[in-house]
């Protein structure tokens, strides 16, 4: 059996611009996706579950690579306004009596398992602050640059959407509302409390996210796939 659950949870900016789809096949094998609409506005909350909805629906037919790659061709073309939505996104597909999750991502969406000791990160940041660190830049100069991604939904090809192999029996799917407004300690914390309770970890997860030093808080969803 794999049971998921999911939550969402709007920030302090109207609108959310957050979306999550878990869909299940026949034969019990499971696509997720989580996406995270880059800014905010009515067009870009619209058009966001549509994005979760297809790449979750594919991913677990063809893979989460086939998912976000299908997804990203609804939003590849800027629109005849030229306000098309954009994104980042990551996918997995969990096909039961296979021990490995298969995870799919671009842009800073992560992807997280637990094996009941140690709560692992399994994705990097595609950010420009991501890319700084890796590279030896001093921390206080590349924190500047997180919020520059190198990639997005809408520019996905297969060279920009990462893979990743997770034996883990629980897989965390969070948008950057989760990690980057909980502390790592306490993100764990969470998880090893609730690690036997899909949907009760993921409402905590979203739960759980605090507002910044200037009041903002954004919009958190999580999903969480335990074996």
């Amino acid at each position: 059996m794999i049971r998921t659950g999911l939550a969402t949870r709007e920030g302090t900016a109207a609108d959310n611009a957050d979306a999550a789809k878990v869909y299940r096949l026949a034969d019990g094998t499971v696509g997720a996706a989580v996406v995270d609409g880059i800014g905010h506005g009515p067009h870009t909350s619209a058009t966001s579950p549509l994005l979760a909805e297809v790449a979750a629906r594919v991913s677990a037919r063809r893979g989460p690579l086939a998912g976000l790659l299908t997804a990203a061709e609804l939003i590849a073309d800027k629109g005849a306004d030229g306000k098309e939505a954009d994104a980042v996104a990551v996918a997995a597909r969990v096909i039961p009596g296979d021990d490995i999750t298969v995870i799919n991502w671009t842009g800073d969406a992560r992807a997280y398992g637990w094996n009941g000791q140690r709560l692992e990160l399994y994705t990097d940041d595609h950010t420009v602050g991501a890319q700084l660190r890796a590279n030896g830049v001093a921390l206080e100069i590349a924190r500047e640059h997180d919020n520059w991604l190198r990639t997005s939904l809408a520019r996905a090809t297969i060279g920009t959407v990462y893979t990743a192999g997770v034996r883990d029996r629980l897989v965390i799917l969070t948008t950057d509302g989760v990690h980057d407004q909980i502390p790592t300690e306490a993100l764990e914390a969470l998880v090893r409390q609730h690690a036997d309770a899909s949907q009760a970890l993921a409402d905590a997860l979203v739960r759980a996210a605090q507002p910044d030093r200037d009041g903002y808080r954004d919009d958190a969803t999580a999903i969480v796939i335990r074996h």
